[in-house]
């Protein structure tokens, strides 16, 4: 039921990507990086859909299936990053303004440590009780880590990003940094909070499934949060068309006044 269900899924992030394609080569002016992006996230649904074939075959190998989670949320950050650039000018010569050179470095260190997380992550879920642990099924082999040791690591490292993120927000905060920022960093701060708390609870309740699909859901928020975090270090022009007319200008040669503003 679970493996059909997926299928049907993957079926449909088939014709989405399939229509995202189609639409990035109609679009006009067409844009070279809309249509990458694309066709990237095309090629990743399928090398995702060969990787879960395999995984099937080897029976749950816990390594590969790892890889197939990994591969399943870079492409989620893959679509977040198509999704702002289809919506801001990033033309030669366009406006790209970096509002603080210091969280734009943050920013990237945020985002090694969250592949850190999400790498430990992934390797808790491999040493846990799962897969294949319904009635009447073969359990899957597991990684060959004490659960307790691989869990350790894990909050070790979700720790260490629940702190910076924390900082940011504070220093944000503190020196008024943009909005976009300072919302962004506050929206990473409650995300990380409640899925520690998930992490915290499943542990201590001896990891209930359900929890644990909590979890996998508060795991693609974070890669979203990052993602957005990282892209909107760099202040950029709306693209006609998708500017909100409440909120910013609706051309592209905005004075320096409402760029400010902005």
């Amino acid at each position: 039921m679970i493996e059909f269900s997926n299928r049907l899924v993957t079926v449909l992030l088939i014709v989405v990507f399939a229509a995202t394609v189609v639409a990035s080569y109609l679009r006009a002016p067409r844009r070279r990086d809309l249509v990458v992006l694309s066709w990237l996230l095309v090629l990743g649904v399928f090398a995702d859909a060969v990787l879960g074939g395999i995984v099937v075959y080897t029976k749950l190998n816990p390594y590969l299936v790892s890889l197939h989670l990994l591969l399943s949320l870079a492409m989620l950050a893959l679509a977040v990053v198509l999704h702002h650039r289809s919506r801001y000018d990033y033309s030669p010569g366009a406006r790209a303004d970096v509002a603080n050179p210091a969280t734009r470095r943050l920013a990237w260190v945020l985002d090694g440590v969250f592949v850190l997380v999400v790498f430990f992550g992934t390797a808790t879920t491999g040493a846990g009780p799962h897969a294949g642990g319904s009635q009447g099924q073969l359990v899957a082999k597991r990684l060959p880590f004490a659960l307790h040791d691989v869990v350790m690591a894990h909050s070790a490292a979700a720790l260490a990003f629940i702190g910076m993120v924390t900082a940011t927000w504070v220093i944000l905060e503190s020196t008024s940094g943009p909005a976009r920022l300072r919302e962004g960093a506050k929206r990473l701060f409650l995300v990380s909070l409640a899925q520690g708390a998930i992490g915290f609870l499943q542990y201590a309740t001896h990891l209930p499934a359900w929890l644990v699909e909590l979890h996998l859901i508060g795991a693609c928020s974070l890669a979203i949060g990052v993602t957005l975090f990282q892209l909107s270090q760099v202040a950029r022009d709306r693209e006609p068309g998708t500017v909100d007319a409440r909120s910013e200008p609706t051309t592209r040669g905005a004075s320096r006044t409402e760029t400010s503003r902005r």
